[in-house]
């Protein structure tokens, strides 16, 4: 398993400065949920409070508050002897969350898109091109699980149902490093692209029937997809063979 340690911390930019004083137990949160969504914190990592701390420049108080955060919300386990340690997501994992996405998204969609605005439109297709070009580029691989979100969460923002979008949340902050991994490994960026557009397209149409039907179906085959792939590269794992981790540098 991999340690945190200071200089392997350093060589993320975000880490090069002291957190401000202000709520340091949620600055610590997003940082270290920042780096392990990004990949650059990788499944299985061990996360040392005191190294940590030291990077950060805070006390062990807020690391330890902010690891339990990131326990409540699935991404890290603590372990008895072992501390804080990134989860690895298993197969079975991966479909249990795709399909509370499939669950949910579609529920939102049908509430908000009565009452999309045409500026919500213009900002879903704005970051629908940004998303759309940063797929174009392999070492930009850690934008695509946050443009991704951010696409969606638009065209749920008209449902005003806070506490789902909350949900949603921490589902797609457990699955964005995989999500990016199986874009990057299978090279799914064009039906990505498609569905996305033709979901834009008959949200913009008002169609919500279709738009949450293909919003399923667009959900449970990255799904689908996903779970194949982790079970194809968990294999040599159970066979005693060693894999190595991915992590955004090395797109």
């Amino acid at each position: 398993m991999c340690s945190l340690h200071t200089s392997s911390m350093e060589s993320d930019s975000v880490s090069n400065s002291a957190i401000p004083r202000q709520s340091l137990t949620s600055a610590v949160a997003d940082r270290l949920r920042d780096q392990i969504i990004r990949g650059i914190i990788p499944e299985g990592a061990q996360l040392r409070q005191d190294a940590i701390a030291k990077e950060y420049r805070v006390s062990r108080i807020p690391v330890r508050e902010a690891l339990r955060q990131l326990e409540a919300e699935g991404l890290i386990s603590i372990v008895q002897h072992r501390g804080a340690v990134v989860r690895a997501l298993s197969p079975d994992d991966v479909e249990e969350l795709f399909t509370i996405r499939a669950l949910l998204e579609p529920e939102l969609l049908k509430l908000s898109i009565p009452h999309l605005t045409e500026k919500d439109f213009a900002d879903a297709d704005k970051i629908l091109r940004t998303y759309v070009s940063e797929l174009k580029h392999a070492d930009h691989v850690g934008a695509w699980g946050q443009l991704n979100w951010e696409f969606h969460s638009v065209l749920y923002s008209r449902s005003n149902r806070p506490y789902f979008m909350s949900v949603l949340r921490i589902i797609n902050n457990n699955g964005e490093r995989y999500t990016r991994l199986q874009l990057f490994l299978t090279r799914g960026m064009d039906r990505a692209n498609k569905e996305h557009r033709k979901l834009l397209d008959l949200s913009r149409q008002r169609d919500v029937p279709a738009a949450c039907e293909l919003l399923r179906h667009h959900i449970l085959d990255a799904g689908r997809s996903l779970k194949e792939l982790l079970q194809q590269r968990r294999e040599p794992m159970r066979a005693g063979e060693k894999v190595k981790h991915f992590s955004a540098a090395e797109a």
